[in-house]
């Protein structure tokens, strides 16, 4: 196998920009193999593209994984490459906290560089669009081989950006309040609670959950697959990477329940 490039964006598939980015690697490093994560992350929505990037990176061959959900694009912000303690993976994106929580599954960061003024960089790059000027030359160098230390200026790697992700808790009755992380092409609300919440809460399979979010209260079952609850019905169960979410069997929970990313919702028996 090559060298592989991931890539994750909120830049959508309906515009030129994932092509031209992808164009851009080519033409630099055209033996790498470009793997899209997805483009599909909410607009600007940081920690969403973080919480993605940690589910799905193991999942991906060691390489680079270059990652842009950057509001603060032509800001103040810094650009950044870091290389990762384990696997010999390096992430390419912004210091907004966005790539943090991914390095630290990975061992953390054992090198950091600001490549704002790579020399790699495309001349003139635009104030708007670093991904294609700034973020995938430097990414497609990093996969052609090129050494780390030449992309930019070294950083502290206790200096950069952290997302504080929200995490579920206990409130003081014991019951689980947890918020929403994500939401999906299917509706399915993705929720910041794990699979040892599961565990201390002793839910078994078939039980019934009493949810409650801005003074709505709803009926779900626990279950395991979204054939274990009727055609219509409200499920909570364990996703692929281990955390709760929340479905409708044939239908979209997001609509059924009117939720917001982050929002709080308490789980009861």
């Amino acid at each position: 196998m090559g060298p592989v490039v991931t890539f994750l964006s909120d830049y959508g598939t309906t515009d030129e920009f994932v092509g031209v980015v992808h164009g851009v690697i080519a033409r630099l490093s055209p033996e790498a193999r470009v793997i899209d994560v997805t483009h599909g992350i909410r607009r600007h929505a940081v920690e969403v593209g973080a919480r993605v990037l940690v589910r799905a990176l193991p999942y991906m061959p060691a390489g680079v994984h270059l990652a842009v959900v950057d509001p603060e694009v032509g800001a103040g912000r810094r650009a950044l490459a870091l290389r990762l303690a384990d696997e010999k993976r390096f992430l390419v994106g912004p210091d907004n906290g966005l790539l943090i929580p991914a390095a630290e599954r990975f061992g953390g960061v054992l090198d950091a560089v600001e490549i704002s003024h790579s020399p790699w960089r495309r001349e003139r790059p635009s104030a708007t669009f670093h991904g294609r000027d700034i973020f995938a030359p430097v990414a497609a160098r990093l996969a052609a081989g090129e050494p780390f230390e030449d992309a930019g200026e070294p950083v502290d790697p206790g200096a950069l950006t952290r997302l504080v992700l929200s995490h579920a808790r206990r409130d003081s009755g014991g019951n689980l309040v947890a918020h929403v992380a994500d939401i999906d092409g299917y509706g399915n609300v993705m929720l910041d609670a794990e699979h040892d919440d599961v565990l201390a809460s002793r839910w078994e399979l078939g039980a019934r959950v009493r949810l409650t979010s801005r003074d709505q209260v709803h009926e779900a079952v626990f279950a395991r697959t979204f054939a274990e609850a009727s055609p219509g019905e409200l499920l909570l169960y364990e996703d692929s990477a281990g955390a709760l979410a929340l479905a409708v069997n044939s239908g979209s929970a997001a609509q059924m329940l009117g939720l917001r990313l982050g929002e709080p919702l308490t789980l009861a028996p």
